[in-house]
């Protein structure tokens, strides 16, 4: 893609100790290299006093090209550190024959430099000096180069709007948001107010949003370009609580509440998703919908025991009224059914059960999607390292949602509460769809490499692959 220049500080990968070489470096160092190769060291530096020329060495996992790709990513973040902690603005990556490999150690070093520093008062002084990353490749072109910095702009993106405070980032704030990733990327955006959210008799939403002094917003973003390839669109939809107490059944336990700012991360992957989609001129018609309000509590606000009239006409009984994200989820995805689409990934930190059962180590996923996409979905998480759980979907799940007054009712009891989430879910669809539970890794409360701390983005670039390969640009 580029050459490296002469003053750039390089880095330089290894794959096999036995036959290092390289034309940048003169013969006393590159043996200097091949010694200290011998003698067990992975990381070795030279100092050419304009620049500084690191070697790494990062042998694949023989057979697992997925998990080379996440140790390669691992390493990446691991070389950030360094590359601040001598304070370079810079760096250029020279390709050592594996471009898949050497993009992903990009990547790792491009996340992990991610800082939100917006709130901090010395934020200028602990900025990371590292800038810009170059690529020296003759294999690696440039539209490559391009949808890597799309994708990991995006995924930053969606941290940033995950790290902020509610005292910001309110349900109108979020929208406006959203509208701003719409303007830069060129798709469009509108976002229904209050009175809109009522004549379309969103019971959902509007019932959870009682508590707030705040209004709330439903967000319809569209991404068609001119030649996509799909006339029914993929269409994303993602829970906007920005703040979730657990209203009238205010959340119990130590430390619950404390991150649930987090609560709109499936929100902030659609709209995150699609601005990655747009800005790399994806041929394929995206339409993403985020509902959002704050879940609190108020004179007015609904309780366990009322009895909801959905969008879509069905009725729930709410047992518990920390169980609110399906609600307004249940309302968007039924209007995404005026879209006759050919999927819809829905996503959203909706269960502490899901987030038991994997831990951050995964996504919870579920749906009736059938099982030839079901794999290609799968693949498309472990390429990227955010990688899918599929549970069960059985339909005796939906026994434990029967209401003796209403049509459902919010929760289906202590046993599987991540899959019958999915069900409730389920209800209010007519189309293939896939529930997408980010409760586990959408949020880290202490450093995990390139994801890093608190917001983690995660879900962008799972979709990005999709999309890639959706568009033929990939294979599956």
């Amino acid at each position: 893609m580029s050459t490296a220049g002469k003053d750039d500080h390089l880095l330089l990968v290894v794959n096999d100790k036995s036959s290092f070489d390289s034309p940048l470096l003169e013969t006393e160092e590159k043996q200097f290299v091949r010694t200290s190769l011998k003698e067990g060291k992975t990381q070795i530096t030279i100092n050419q006093y304009k620049r500084m020329i690191y070697v790494q060495l990062l042998t694949p996992v023989s057979n697992d090209r997925v998990k080379s790709m996440e140790n390669w990513r691992k390493a990446g973040a691991q070389l950030a550190g360094r590359f601040n902690a001598a304070g370079h603005q810079s760096i250029t990556l020279v390709d050592n024959g594996n471009s898949d490999l050497l993009l992903a150690l990009a990547e790792g070093i491009i996340l992990s430099n991610y800082q939100f520093l917006k709130y901090k008062s010395n934020g200028k002084k602990e900025i990371n000096s590292l800038k810009s990353i170059s690529v020296a490749s003759k294999k690696i072109n440039k539209t490559e180069i391009d949808r890597l910095q799309f994708v990991t702009q995006a995924t930053c993106k969606a941290r940033d709007l995950v790290n902020e405070p509610q005292s910001f980032l309110n349900a109108v704030v979020f929208a406006k948001e959203l509208q701003q990733l719409a303007k830069d990327a060129g798709f469009k955006s509108v976002v229904f107010d209050k009175k809109k959210i009522k004549s379309l008799k969103m019971g959902g939403l509007l019932s959870v949003n009682l508590g707030s002094v705040q209004p709330p917003t439903f967000t319809v973003m569209e991404y068609k370009p001119a030649k996509a390839i799909n006339k029914k669109p993929i269409v994303l939809v993602g829970k906007g609580v920005v703040y979730d107490t657990g209203g009238m059944s205010l959340k119990p336990t130590a430390n619950s509440m404390d991150y649930m700012k987090c609560d709109m991360a499936g929100g902030a992957v659609v709209g995150t998703a699609i601005y990655a989609a747009a800005k790399a001129k994806l041929p394929l018609y995206i339409v993403g919908l985020v509902p959002a309000t704050d879940n609190r509590l108020d004179g007015d606000a609904y309780v366990p025991g009322d009895v909801i009239t959905m969008m879509s006409g069905k009725t729930v009984e709410v047992l518990n009224t920390d169980a609110e994200g399906r609600l307004i989820l249940a309302d968007a995805l039924h209007y995404a059914k005026r879209y006759d689409p050919e999927l819809v990934l829905e996503f959203s930190t909706l269960t502490g059960s899901a987030a038991a059962t994997l831990g951050p180590y995964g996504i919870v996923a579920m749906g009736n999607v059938n099982e030839e996409l079901k794999a290609k979905l799968i693949s498309c998480g472990d390429e990227v390292y955010e990688r899918l759980g599929i549970m069960p979907f059985w339909d005796e799940y939906n026994d434990l949602l029967k209401s003796d007054i209403a049509d459902l009712r919010n929760i289906g009891g202590a046993n599987a509460g991540a899959i019958t989430a999915g069900k409730f879910l389920e209800n209010f669809t007519d189309y293939p769809f896939l529930h997408l539970d980010i409760a586990g890794p959408a949020f880290s409360k202490s450093n995990d490499s390139y994801r890093g701390k608190n917001g983690t983005g995660v879900g962008v670039r799972f979709l990005f692959e999709y999309f890639l390969r959706r568009a033929g640009i990939k294979k599956n």
